[in-house]
């Protein structure tokens, strides 16, 4: 079947829910949080797929973090004050740490397309202000985080992107907030 982009069954199960407007599936060997169902309206933003060279919408930068077969799939969900992201990546780097952020901007076919981190408070670089969805990887490179915000998306600016960058994200000192090179990203579409 030539043009059609194999996926596997959890991404399929997680993009049904996302959709659907459950929370995401989780993958083996991560349990999922009831606390955390996503709220109901508003805004909901979504992105996946298999990371290539040349698809903006998944795009890999790094092939040594994301090797060939990585891929994720990313929600957000933001109404009444909250705003819950999902990140669920496999096939990444066994037993890896890795920092991802919101982007203000697209995914480009340059790592610094997708612009600054998006920041409910510009200016301000801490987890309150931005998303900040840490993971570490499994034995088999798949991994899943999770961030609540209490704040709403602005409907006139919302974040176009998630990164998946190369380290843990700086939570003190003069770097905070930053995680390293860009390894991936996702664009972020509105779901309808």
């Amino acid at each position: 079947m030539e043009g059609f982009m194999r996926v596997p069954a959890l991404l399929l199960i997680m993009l049904t829910a996302a959709c659907a407007g459950g929370p995401p599936a989780s993958p083996q060997g991560f349990a999922a949080d009831p606390s955390e169902a996503p709220p109901t309206g508003g805004i909901k933003l979504s992105g996946s797929g298999e990371f290539t060279t040349s698809d903006t919408s998944a795009i890999v930068y790094d092939r040594k973090l994301a090797p060939k077969g990585a891929q994720a799939s990313a929600t957000v969900e933001s109404s009444d004050n909250t705003t819950r992201t999902s990140l669920v990546v496999e096939g990444m780097l066994p037993n890896h740490h890795y920092g991802a952020h919101l982007h203000k901007k697209p995914c480009g076919t340059k790592p610094d397309a997708a612009g600054p981190h998006y920041q409910h408070v510009p200016g301000e670089v801490s987890p309150k202000s931005e998303v900040w969805l840490d993971l570490t990887t499994n034995g088999e490179g798949a991994g899943r985080a999770t961030a609540r915000n209490d704040w709403a998306l602005d409907p006139g600016e919302l974040p176009r992107s998630l990164v998946i960058h190369a380290k843990a994200t700086k939570t003190a000192g003069p770097q905070v907030g930053e995680a390293g090179a860009r390894v991936a990203c996702l664009t972020l579409k509105k779901a309808s």
